[in-house]
């Protein structure tokens, strides 16, 4: 599709304008969502305090792989519905839409998942955030247009940046914290646009609202959405040591001590993408005890299994399925699936299924 290719010249200068003129430009957060459309009616967030969610990431292709995925999704959904999902980011390849109304959002999103017909909790991802190349995440402006699409579907949410959802809203049995790391993760770093480094506005506020927002939750379980992971044992690398660099702050180590200082030890669990595999992690002592969960093969895996074992003791992991992940949370017990998917005919089929709290 060529709305998937990257910006021109003008449109960077443009965005550089933009972020120049202020930071209201850019905000969007919680505190500035995006109102719904006239004559759009979002799907209702479950009333039920058995929550059943759909767990899937990296799925924004509009090829066959993602309709086979969405075919097994569907499928479930028909012996036992979910009440919502989560995607978890890289929802347009490959490089993020081109307005709030771009045709890729019918074409890699409203299409492929036709039928499941509850709400989207939705990340940003690099992919869609990018500037020159696919997926180097150096166009963090793209991203508003994503959240600008929150006003025209009934299943897309996204009403800011980073926010959270709490399930059900009357004594919430979860509560689902969405983050946008993408600032702290971009290949290409925002080093000429203060107001996304490392200690600038936009994260700086994102760190006050999440310690908050954690804090105050009343929520049974809390888990953190991201696209990037903190642990991860596939080839994009755990936090820190991101694609095997050590070159700060390509590397990933903002995103680490991100984690380090805000989410482990506070949430139950960390949902990424970014990897194109599924992982069910064990909590390493450093998490202290938040279990880290990689469920990025919606569409694309990485193809081999070269680093089964390594890195990170798993209870699962394949990097050659397609799949997803099922979570079963009341307020007792927190079950996890997860479900591989055949590219040729869109079957799933079980193949791990754990209580892991």
């Amino acid at each position: 599709m060529s709305g998937g290719q990257g910006i021109g010249r003008r449109e960077l200068l443009a965005g550089a304008a933009a972020v120049a003129a202020g930071a209201s430009l850019v905000g969007l957060t919680p505190a500035q969502a995006v109102p719904v459309a006239a004559g759009v009616t979002k799907f209702a967030l479950p009333a039920e305090r058995a929550v059943r969610v759909l767990v899937t990431g990296d799925a924004g292709t509009g090829t066959r792989t993602q309709w086979a995925v969405a075919d097994a999704a569907r499928a479930f959904h028909a012996r036992e519905p979910f009440s919502l999902a989560v995607g978890l980011g890289d929802n347009i390849y490959e490089s993020g839409p081109k307005s709030g109304d771009d045709e890729q959002f019918a074409s890699k999103f409203e299409h492929p998942n036709a039928g499941l017909d509850f709400p989207w909790a939705m990340v940003l991802g690099n992919h869609d955030t990018s500037s020159v190349i696919g997926g180097d995440g150096g166009w963090l402006l793209r991203g508003n247009h994503e959240v600008e699409y929150h006003a025209n579907s009934p299943r897309w949410w996204m009403p800011s940046r980073y926010y959270s959802v709490r399930v059900p809203e009357e004594r919430p049995v979860v509560e689902l914290f969405v983050l946008d790391l993408n600032p702290l993760a971009a290949y290409l770093p925002p080093l000429f646009a203060p107001y996304w480094a490392v200690d600038g506005e936009f994260m700086n506020a994102q760190r006050a609202w999440l310690d908050r927002a954690i804090a105050e939750s009343p929520a049974r379980w809390k888990i953190v959405c991201t696209h990037h992971p903190y642990l991860n044992n596939g080839p994009h690398g755990d936090a820190g040591n991101y694609e095997g660099l050590s070159i700060e702050p390509l590397n990933g180590v903002h995103v680490k001590r991100f984690f380090e200082d805000h989410v482990v030890g506070k949430c139950h669990f960390i949902l990424s993408g970014h990897d194109h595999s599924l992982q069910v992690l064990e909590p390493t002592a450093a998490a202290k005890g938040t279990r880290q969960l990689v469920s990025g093969a919606a569409a694309k895996t990485v193809g081999a299994e070269p680093r089964v074992g390594a890195g990170t003791p798993a209870l699962y992991e394949s990097y050659h399925q397609l799949g997803f992940m099922v979570m079963d949370l009341t307020p007792s017990a927190v079950d996890l699936r997860v479900v591989a998917v055949d590219p040729a005919t869109g079957a799933g089929t079980e193949v791990f299924g754990r209580r892991l709290a």
